[in-house]
């Protein structure tokens, strides 16, 4: 029997009618661990990671894992022993970094709002850099590790003013976002942090968004950090490492970003033009790495048809995926087992959670039957991370399918969790 593969996920194929990721049918991983239950592919993970360290053969790169895409501890332990590091964005991760086993030192501190407490643990725990984003930011971070007799490794995340071509509550590289210190005050900002006590210049950063399937904006960074980097080491402050950040995006719905070793070919190729090539690099994929080897599996409780539209009314909810209620975003929904026996109906798939704003997918053509499980694709990154419990819904399990085997990550929560930490009045 031929599997028939689903488009932009190589670990995901319908085998007759029934869906499996690798080796496990999803039908029963549904019926072993209930709705909704996010499931992951390690083979897509490290494949997806394998593509970067292609392109990278030859070159001193470190790969930091930007964990906000998906932190469960599994997934930071699979790619903290396939040598990552990790980039963070708060004392939190920072935690669970540490909690499953990854290196301090291959640590990056990013984020425009560090906490005087966070810079304290990250320099306590020996982390590798502060992307610092601002000046203001600077200043603290030299009086904190003053007062604790530690150096801090800087590196200032640079807003080269680039329009990655995405959707506008990810983008990072404009000049009206809120993240890193503009292009024309650079220099002057490498200058203070050079004189600033209990500072260390180590890098410069650039990260310009995220879902990026373009490389032009990739290229046109490129040129304004390095001009930078020319213009900062003139002045007598040397750049040990370069950062260029991640941001590369997945198929969702017939999305065509490059492939990460195709990118890094033509990155690279522009570095050694211009003299740059043996730097030591540092590069922050999250999405691209974990993305596409996730679905979340969802029951059809209801059908519900109306004048203007039909309702296929499922078990998870905007607090199980959030992307599609917060940035309008595609994600693919497919049966879990093959062609249905009803004809196929355009529905908005819904969740039960009392919003307007709930929905996973809208005109949508399925063949489904209440009771029938569906897939919701793509769903590695963003989803897990950011679930809620809105409306006092506990978080999903999480299972990781390695081959034919399939092992319970993250356990349900019960109602009692949600409200765990709460306290009755007198």
């Amino acid at each position: 029997m031929t599997d028939s593969v689903l488009p932009g996920h190589p670990h995901i194929a319908y085998r007759g009618e029934d869906l499996y990721i690798e080796g496990q049918r999803l039908s029963d991983l549904a019926q072993a661990h209930g709705t909704p239950l996010y499931v992951y592919s390690k083979a897509s993970m490290l494949d997806a990671l394998a593509a970067y360290q292609r392109g990278f053969a030859g070159r001193k790169v470190q790969i930091c894992y930007a964990m906000k895409a998906n932190s469960s501890l599994a997934v930071l332990q699979l790619f903290a022993r396939a040598g990552c590091g990790f980039d963070i964005v708060s004392g939190g991760e920072l935690a669970r970094v540490l909690a499953a086993g990854g290196d301090p030192a291959k640590v990056i501190f990013s984020g425009v709002g560090k906490t005087r407490a966070e810079m304290r643990q990250a320099l306590d725990a020996g982390i590798g850099c502060f992307n610092v984003e601002s000046e203001a930011e600077l200043e603290v971070l030299s009086a904190v590790a003053s007062q604790t007799g530690k150096t801090a490794p800087v590196s200032i995340r640079v807003n080269p003013n680039v329009d990655p071509k995405t959707h506008p509550y990810i983008s990072t590289g404009l000049k009206g976002n809120k993240f890193g210190v503009a292009h024309e005050r650079t220099l002057a900002t490498y200058q203070r942090a050079a004189a600033l006590p209990g500072l260390r210049v180590a890098g410069i950063d650039c990260h310009i968004g995220s879902q990026i399937t373009e490389v032009a904006p990739y290229l046109d960074a490129v040129d304004r950090v390095l001009d930078l980097v020319q213009e900062i080491e003139a002045a007598g402050i040397p750049i040990h490492h370069i950062d260029f950040g991640g941001g590369l995006g997945i198929n969702y719905n017939g999305d065509t970003p490059p492939a990460a070793d195709a990118l890094w070919a033509q990155l690279f190729a522009k570095l050694d033009a211009r003299g740059y090539g043996d730097r030591q690099f540092m590069i922050e994929p999250g999405r691209s790495l974990v993305g596409n080897a996730g679905v979340c599996l969802t029951e059809v409780l209801y059908l519900k048809p109306g004048e203007q539209k039909n309702f296929c009314i499922v078990d998870a909810a905007m607090n199980d995926l959030p992307r599609p209620a917060m940035y309008q975003a595609f994600h693919g929904i497919v049966p879990v087992r093959g062609p249905a026996a009803a004809s196929a109906t355009t529905y908005d798939v819904v969740g039960p959670v009392c919003e307007s704003g709930d929905w996973i997918g809208r005109d949508r053509s399925l063949a489904v039957q209440q009771g029938q499980y569906l897939a919701v694709l793509s769903a590695g990154a963003y989803c897990a991370s950011m679930a809620s419990n809105y409306n006092t819904r506990g978080r999903a399990a999480e299972v990781l399918v390695d081959g034919d085997q399939a092992r319970l990550v993250r356990e349900r929560e019960g109602a009692a969790d949600t409200f765990r930490t709460e306290k009755l009045l007198p």
